[in-house]
């Protein structure tokens, strides 16, 4: 086979389908879901999902400086976790921008306890936590998820985004918190987690 003969059954001289696929996730800023890349390339989803899988395998064997990812419902190119320290000094030039101590927690109590108002994230984190939470709104990691019926206060949850940071698929794979709990703990707290 020539450079110029399409592969992966692209007789109309057109970009193959995994060349059409690259080039889409090359441009995306969130993860892109199988079916909307079936709907957009007109292929089946088992063909795309075929594709994209096959694609990952590739660029992990040939050991790429990037990876393709499922995370939070669709597909994205990453960089490989191995050049991570190196696209991190390009990017941030020194500048560092992590969550506080009181942003993962407060984040944590979100993520696990999701839907959540403000009042209950503070009483379980035993402070005011509502700026700690608009940092979070802010940075895309947690949104509104309407009221509670009762209290009428508003409901927050993790995002799409959140998920993308920590390369979940769903909350499923968010790590079980029992291991990380201390052994002391009063058994009321110990329930409600």
């Amino acid at each position: 086979m020539t450079e110029d003969e399409p592969v992966d059954g692209a007789e109309d001289g057109g970009p193959s389908l995994r060349a059409q696929v690259e080039a889409i996730l090359l441009v995306v800023d969130e993860p892109v879901a199988e079916i909307t890349l079936a709907q957009l390339l007109e292929r089946p989803v088992p063909e795309v999902a075929a594709t994209l899988r096959g694609l990952a395998a590739e660029y992990t064997e040939q050991g790429r400086g990037f990876d393709l990812r499922d995370v939070a419902g669709g597909w994205r190119f990453y960089t490989r976790d191995i050049c991570a320290p190196v696209v991190e000094r390009f990017v941030t030039d020194g500048q560092q921008a992590r969550l506080t101590q009181a942003a993962l927690e407060t984040l944590a109590v979100v993520a696990y306890r999701q839907p959540v108002s403000r009042a209950r994230v503070s009483a379980v984190r035993g402070v005011n936590s509502d700026g700690v939470m608009r940092t979070l709104a802010l940075r895309g990691l947690i949104e509104q998820a309407g009221q509670d019926p009762e209290s009428q206060a508003t409901l927050f949850r993790t995002t799409g985004y959140f998920l993308e940071r920590l390369g979940l698929r769903n909350l499923d794979e968010l790590p079980e918190l029992a291991p990380y709990l201390p052994d002391d703990l009063p058994e009321e707290i110990v329930e409600e987690a």
